[in-house]
């Protein structure tokens, strides 16, 4: 009976042992370089805006890891909107910009639009809104000719 608490306790204390160097592991890996995108805004309401008008905003964005951070990719939600963003790396504790350029011809109402960015960050993916109202172009009257 002895030599089985005695073997229990072996077992339980090189359990424990090993579980203690696990842990020291995990500590390791939270120091490996990753870069971080922190965005100072994440949306923008245009208010309201006349049709026609390209309305424009620049998000900025700061890389607050320890490496390089690189957009993958930039998408609108639809064809209205183009983004432009920075292209290069974002060294650590520098700065980069996204634009977003609305095109509101032929679009009256209400709009809400997303834009997805993919980047080599922790996260991975970050979502960015704009929003407004657009008013309807008043129309345009054709003068009429009288012959005669």
């Amino acid at each position: 009976m002895k030599n089985l608490f005695l073997l229990l306790a072996f077992v339980f204390g090189f359990t424990t042992l090993s579980q203690a160097q696990n842990d020291g592991n995990k500590l390791t890996l939270s120091t490996e370089a990753t870069p971080k995108m922190a965005i100072e805004k994440k949306s923008h309401d245009f208010g309201t805006i006349e049709e026609g008008v390209q309305a424009t905003v620049t998000f900025t964005f700061k890389n607050t890891g320890n490496a390089p951070l690189v957009l993958n990719s930039v998408k609108a939600s639809c064809g209205c909107t183009t983004p432009k963003w920075t292209k290069e790396p974002v060294a650590p504790g520098a700065e980069g910009t996204i634009t977003a350029i609305y095109n509101s011809k032929g679009r009256p109402g209400n709009f809400t639009k997303t834009i997805t960015v993919k980047h080599n960050g922790e996260g991975g993916t970050e979502f960015l809104t704009i929003r407004g109202v657009v008013n309807k172009a008043a129309p345009v009257v054709k003068p009429t000719v009288v012959a005669p």
